[in-house]
Formats: structure tokens, C-alpha cells, sequence
């Protein structure tokens, strides 16, 4: 898990999250994610990191409701981190703190479902 400050764009981060967690990631081989990410830039800088594939999830229709393949697995867990509390507003004054207080929404989740 990564957190980054808001003034540092989605790509930017998830690029620096490779580059910091790349004995975690040894086994990944298919990245999604959603049309935010794509681009050659993305994907060919993800491939020289880690040496994987980037597939972009994008939504077929914008104003009807079809359950994508893969893209609800994200959106499940969005909904239940959206429970936690503690992570609707960011009162944290340093970002470590709310890198913790992320793990232990993703932990109160896991002990929940088991």
C-alpha cells in the first residue's frame, strides 16, 4: 500500500510505489487499471519497472450500468474502505499516519470477512 500527498498525480505515484515495493511485486503479471492510467508512457514505464503487462479496464457506456469484468473487484473494496470512518475525511497531519490508519481499514476488513 502507498500514499502520496495531493499535489502528486495518479501515475506519478503508482510509478514510485513500483519502484519502492518491487520485491512485492515480483509475482505480478497483469496490471488493470482504468482509463486514468492509460497511455504508452504508463504501460512502457511499468514494463521497464517490473516487466509486466498494463491492461486498461475502460467502461463500454457511460450512462447505462453493466458489471465490467475485473473492474468490480476494485469497486467492491472502494465501497468497503467507504465504511470506514476514519478514512472519510483525512484529519491526519503527516502522511504516514494515514497510510496506517489505511491499513487498519484493509485489516478491521479482512478480519470481518473471515
Amino acid at each position: 500500500m502507498w500514499v502520496t500527498t495531493a499535489d502528486e498525480t495518479d501515475r506519478i505515484g503508482a510509478l514510485e510505489m513500483c519502484s519502492h515495493e518491487f520485491s512485492h511485486l515480483a509475482k505480478v503479471q497483469k496490471f488493470l487499471v482504468d482509463s486514468g492510467y492509460s497511455g504508452s508512457n504508463f504501460a512502457n514505464a511499468i514494463e521497464s519497472l517490473l516487466g509486466t503487462e498494463v491492461e486498461v479496464v475502460k467502461r463500454s457506456e457511460l450512462h447505462t450500468f453493466k458489471v465490467m469484468p475485473r473492474r468490480w473487484v476494485v469497486e467492491r473494496t472502494f465501497g468497503w474502505l467507504d465504511k470506514c470512518r476514519e478514512l472519510w475525511k483525512n484529519c491526519e497531519r503527516k502522511l504516514h499516519n494515514s497510510l496506517q490508519m489505511a491499513k487498519l481499514a484493509i485489516i478491521r476488513i479482512i478480519l470481518k470477512r473471515f
